[in-house]
This record gives structure tokens, sequence and C-alpha cells, in this order.
């Protein structure tokens, strides 16, 4: 079992966990459809990459009824 050699004051501690903290998330518009979408990623509500439709979206999904 792991035992400290000495005494970690509360300073120290705080100031090694200083770096620790998350940064916030940077959101781009797409210039396709303006939702806000991840940077350098594919837009989820359009599929657009820059000016090029990357994923075809469909607008529902039609299921038969047996399968359901």
């Amino acid at each position: 079992m792991a035992v400290q050699q000495n005494k970690v004051s509360k300073s120290r501690r705080n100031n090694r966990r200083a770096h620790d903290a998350l940064t916030a998330a940077n959101p781009n518009e797409c210039p396709n459809c303006g939702e806000l979408k991840r940077p350098h990623h594919v837009c989820p509500s359009c599929g657009h990459y820059g000016d090029r439709e990357i994923v075809a979206m469909a607008d529902e999904i039609e299921l038969d009824e047996d399968a359901a």
C-alpha cells in the first residue's frame, strides 16, 4: 500500500490540479445550413462538409408495418 512520505499542502495539491480543467468546445457555423458543428467534421444536421454533400440525409425512415 502506498503511504506518502510527507504531507502535500493544499497549495501544492491545488497548483498541480490547476491544469486539469476542461476546455469549452469550439463550435463553428455550417456554411450550408447555419447550424453549429464541430470544426473539421461533417455537419450532423445536413451532412455537408464545406460545400460538398458527404452524407445523404434521409428525411424520414419508412418501416414496413410487418417488420415493426
